[in-house]
């Protein structure tokens, strides 16, 4: 697995309820529901990515979350997961919302747009960069919403949300003394442990 997969693996208790938004391949929550025993779905709007759940035998739900979550009751989860999708819904600071509603806790990773190899970029070359970490053209991107490492963080203290944990990631998706010093400056991945 990637490691922020990694990471969020560590973070999640066995046998809790695991919600996982966007779920892609389902690749998390294969892993969750094989070694953590967690009983959850995923929610995934793209038809290859849920035939590929269905093929690993990870229930997943057709759902376009960009419409809401209103099918799911107050605390029905554990845990709301989300990787690097965040910032291609409408509002994010409302789904960041309901996902509390409807879970205890929830971990979100997203890409810094912040990181150092993004401004020197933008600075030197006057446009948008296309990287292995970010492959899109400015015109043909599904990240609708550029935010940092401390834009995120800045949103969580305006709600007054307590972040239970974060961390920082590089391209190699390794933590390093850099990357917890100055995580929005060499951070690549960040990644959000958030409660109420």
């Amino acid at each position: 697995m990637r490691t922020d997969l990694i990471l969020i693996n560590d973070w999640i208790q066995p046998n809790t309820r695991v919600l996982d938004l966007g779920c892609g391949d389902g690749e998390l929550l294969n892993h969750l529901i094989g070694k953590k025993e967690v009983k959850g779905y995923g929610l995934e709007i793209d038809a290859d990515q849920i035939n590929t759940c269905i093929e690993k035998g990870v229930p997943v739900l057709e759902q376009n979350i960009d419409n809401g979550l209103q099918n799911f009751g107050d605390q029905s989860f554990d845990m709301v997961v989300m990787t690097h999708a965040l910032q291609q819904f409408r509002r994010p600071d409302l789904l960041l919302d309901e996902m509390l509603r409807i879970g205890k806790e929830c971990i979100i990773t997203f890409p810094n747009f912040g990181h150092w190899r993004n401004r020197i970029h933008l600075g030197l070359k006057g446009h948008m960069p296309v990287s292995e970490f970010l492959p899109y053209n400015w015109y043909d991107t599904p990240n609708i919403h550029f935010c940092t490492f401390e834009d995120f963080r800045r949103l969580c203290n305006d709600k007054g949300l307590t972040i239970v944990r974060w961390a920082a990631v590089d391209g190699n998706l390794k933590g390093h003394l850099w990357t917890r010093l100055m995580p929005n400056l060499f951070s690549e991945t960040a990644i959000f442990h958030v409660t109420r």
